[in-house]
């Protein structure tokens, strides 16, 4: 089951205020591009980038031996760090294994002073993270400009990610 959370509530973190304004418009999402920073030899996120592909997402795939150097360009606070960063056209951040259509659905109407999304470490089960039926619940963070994060989603079940 996905559950949607609104700001009400939302967690506080210590992260780098982000440069990019606020009120931008929404992408396209006909066929929404990313540019997805990764490892070589990362088979999950080889994965997860078919994933992305898979459902609609023009995705460059670029490897980086810097991927920390990415992280901090894009102020991805370690807490929130996965495997790869995506960047869309506009600019938002997106860090990990979300499921595309969260990253749809974020690009179609974008939140009020929000900067990207993110899904911390590799959960089991997550897009390029399967492993056979294991699952194990995840969340999706917003990430605001003004250094908060914000709950986005909580991802239950393998099959709320589709």
């Amino acid at each position: 089951m996905l559950r949607l959370v609104t700001f009400a509530g939302a967690a506080m973190l210590a992260l780098t205020a982000c440069s990019k304004e606020t009120g931008q418009q929404p992408e396209s999402t006909d066929r929404p591009t990313l540019t997805t920073y990764k490892s070589a030899n990362c088979g999950c996120c080889k994965q997860w980038v078919k994933h992305a592909r898979d459902n609609g997402f023009a995705v460059t795939a670029n490897d980086s031996d810097d991927l920390n150097g990415i992280k901090k360009q894009h102020d991805i606070d370690p807490r929130h760090q996965s495997c790869h960063t995506s960047v869309s056209a506009g600019g938002y951040v997106f860090e990990g294994h979300i499921p595309a259509r969260l990253i749809r659905q974020f690009l179609q109407n974008p939140p009020d002073g929000a900067r990207g999304l993110a899904v911390a470490a590799m959960p089991v089960g997550s897009p390029g993270m399967e492993m056979g039926d294991r699952f194990d619940p995840y969340r999706v963070w917003q990430l605001n400009n003004n250094g908060s994060r914000t709950l986005y989603a909580e991802i239950e079940t393998a099959a709320a990610q589709f």
